[in-house]
């Protein structure tokens, strides 16, 4: 199909989206990155935000995702994460919890390997949560 490409995104656990899309909106290290069909090839490492996907149909897609990588090739992107996880399957009260229990030990800062685990997990419970509330506004 013209002005598409194919998108896999993978996770350990599962087969996340694996369909032709026309654009997608990927978190990375420097900012957000917009990919359309044709792109210039590259490697993308990923932080944790929202992945948002446009699908055949010209419809979004969002999804709130951890850190990973992209691989970016003219007509096909594979995209390699921890989690990935659509709004509507996201416990937006359990993602609140995170968030306090990630501040609760931030603020005890007991090594710096607990610290960015902390750091990591208040990021991605903060996305979760951010997803959940522009699904409700949709």
């Amino acid at each position: 199909m013209p002005g598409s490409f194919h998108l896999s995104v993978q996770t350990p656990k599962h087969s996340f989206f694996d369909d032709d899309a026309r654009q997608i909106i990927i978190e990375a290290e420097d900012g957000q990155i917009g990919i359309l069909p044709g792109h210039q090839p590259m490697v993308v490492s990923m932080v944790e935000g929202l992945l948002r996907i446009q699908r055949k149909d010209g419809s979004w897609r969002e999804a709130a995702v951890s850190s990973g990588f992209a691989t970016v090739l003219q007509d096909e992107i594979d995209v390699l994460l921890q989690t990935a996880e659509w709004a509507e399957d996201i416990d937006a009260a359990r993602a609140r919890e995170n968030i306090r229990l990630a501040n609760e030990s931030l603020r005890q800062q007991k090594s710096i390997q607990e610290y960015h685990m902390a750091r990591t997990m208040l990021a991605r419970a903060m996305v979760r949560l951010r997803i959940t509330s522009r699904a409700n506004h949709d």
